[in-house]
Parts: structure tokens; sequence; C-alpha cells
């Protein structure tokens, strides 16, 4: 009878991006993963077969779970703009050095080269789109937005503007990112009112 597992599968993933961060995915061992997520590297080659295995069921879990920010954002808020912005603060939270940006700009580069990673990056890149387009048109609907708004496009815009003030904070190491973000899709959703 195999044992019951201690660390569940959610637990290692989540473990699976600390240490992704801490080391990216090129440098990130087994070995990483385990001491992260409290387990062994055997442990983690018998439940996903590889780094290669851990990494891809990583990027799958990070796609299905892709808008749960957004709905746990709006629920804690009344404001859908709020929302938005406490979005933004958590993504800026989870990028506290220049290098754990770099480090997770890493899977982007697995995301675009490798057709089974882009499968994730795609659904990933469409749930957060949907849950955008949907804070959005809440948005427009509660009158924060004006009426007529191309949600589509804001939310295009909204997202190239969060990836971008990331990136260039990241770049130029001035400011607090959460700051920086703020400002800039203030700055944004100013110019659209």
């Amino acid at each position: 009878m195999p044992r019951p597992r201690t660390t569940s599968d959610a637990d290692i993933l989540a473990a699976t991006g600390r240490a992704i961060g801490a080391h990216g995915p090129g440098r990130l061992t087994l070995a990483h993963v385990g001491a992260e997520a409290g387990v062994s590297p055997a442990t983690l080659s018998q439940r996903f077969g590889s780094k290669r295995g851990l990494l891809l069921a990583f990027a799958a879990d990070a796609a299905a779970n892709a808008a749960a920010p957004y709905r746990s954002a709006r629920a804690a808020h009344d404001s859908p703009l709020a929302a938005l912005h406490a979005v933004a603060d958590e993504s800026a939270r989870l990028m506290s050095t220049p290098e754990e940006l770099a480090n997770h700009l890493g899977m982007l580069q697995l995301d675009l080269s490798d057709p089974e990673f882009r499968i994730h990056a795609a659904a990933h890149t469409q749930a957060v789109d949907a849950a955008l387009r949907e804070l959005l048109a809440e948005a427009v609907a509660k009158g924060e937005l004006p009426a007529g708004t191309d949600v589509p496009r804001l939310a295009r815009a909204v997202k190239v503007t969060s990836d971008g003030s990331l990136l260039r904070w990241a770049l130029t190491g001035e400011g607090d990112p959460a700051g920086l973000l703020h400002d800039d899709l203030d700055h944004l959703l100013r110019r659209t009112s």
C-alpha cells in the first residue's frame, strides 16, 4: 500500500514557482524545488517524471489558475478598478528584485520556444485577458469607466502596461514596483476616462 502524500502537488507547484524565482528554469534543479517544498528530489521524480515534467505541470497549473487572483480581488473589493489595482499589487509583490523577475522571464523563453509550454502560455494569456475584460466591463457598468469604452482594447493595454511597468522597473531599478505599476495604470485609465 502506498504511503499517503504529506505534501500536495499544489504545495509542490507553489514551491516550484518560488524556486523558479530564485534560480530561473534553466538553472533550476529538482533539489532546489525539493528543498523549497520539503520533499526529496526522488519524490519529485516519482510524481512528475523529470524537471521538464515538473515545469510543464507548473505551466499547466499557472494557466488553470490564471484568473484566480482577479476573482479573489473582485470578491474583496466593491470597486472593479480597486480590484484591478489589488491584482497589480500582488503581481508587484511577487517580483521583489530585478533578478527574480529575470528568473521568471526565463519561463517566457520556454513558452516561446517549446510548443508544449506554448499551449499553457496561450491558455494563461487567454484566461488573464478574459478576467481583465470582465473587470473592465464591470467598471464600465458601474460608471468607473465611460460608456462606450473599448473593453477588449483597454484590457490588452492594461496587460501591456502592467508587464511593461514591471520590466522597466527591473531594468532601471528606480522606485517601488507596486507604486510604479499603480501610477502607470492610473495614467492609462485616466486617459480612457
